[in-house]
């Protein structure tokens, strides 16, 4: 059967989401009198949900408590409510390979450890949610990559099994959840990940998005 049940990390992979989380996360650090983290090392951090970059940004200024997190993680996700999208944006060529996809017939879902609320409105926002049959979240789900139960549970809400997946994406925990759920993995040269991309382990690599409907034929 051909693969067109296509799947999508978002941040670092469908959107440069990183300036709003860096400013998000400087403003719980400045709060906590901890030093600015430089954006660069934003884009290391990112992949497993707000807490998680709190805890990573202030292990990185000076270490960390349960309480410190707490409060961070509160005053990340007042700020980062408010400004959502301001500075994010689609990476080039996002919405042209879309809707080459969509003519295809695939049918699209993102498949994030970010909130699924923030991923609704952030893809509104940017006027990316029509291309998406479906949108499931870090907390959709009782599991989240990389296990691969939340890519089965995403290809599920299209009508899908792994045998009609492939996962689009930009980090470790993409492709770990997609070879535990059998499914082939495409990985994004330009991405948010500590791992150099082309030591991920994907299927297959992709310098700009101008170049994703053909890896995704490679599959189908």
């Amino acid at each position: 059967m051909p693969r067109r049940a296509i799947l999508f990390d978002l941040d670092g992979t469908l959107v440069d989401t990183a300036p709003d989380l860096h400013a998000a996360l400087n403003v719980a650090l400045a709060a906590q009198g901890r030093a600015a983290v430089p954006i660069e090392g934003v884009r290391a951090m990112v992949g497993d949900g707000a807490r998680e970059l709190v805890k990573r940004g202030l292990a990185a200024t000076g270490g960390m408590t349960e309480v410190a997190v707490a409060a961070g993680t509160a005053l990340f996700l007042d700020h980062y409510t408010a400004n959502l999208s301001r500075l994010s944006r689609p990476f080039p060529g996002v919405a042209d390979a879309l809707a080459a996809l969509k003519a295809r017939g695939c049918r699209l879902a993102v498949c994030t450890n970010k909130q699924v609320g923030f991923s609704e409105r952030l893809l509104a926002d940017l006027a990316l949610a029509p291309f998406f049959d479906a949108i499931v979240g870090g907390d959709s789900l009782a599991v989240r990559k990389p296990d691969p139960g939340h890519i089965l549970g995403a290809l599920a809400r299209l009508g899908a099994g792994a045998d009609a997946g492939i996962m689009v994406g930009d980090s470790t925990n993409d492709v770990r959840a997609a070879r535990g759920a059998g499914v082939p993995v495409i990985a994004v040269s330009f991405g948010y990940t500590a791992i150099p991309p082309r030591e991920l382990g994907a299927d297959a690599l992709i310098d700009g998005f101008a170049e994703l409907p053909a890896a995704v034929a490679r599959f189908s």
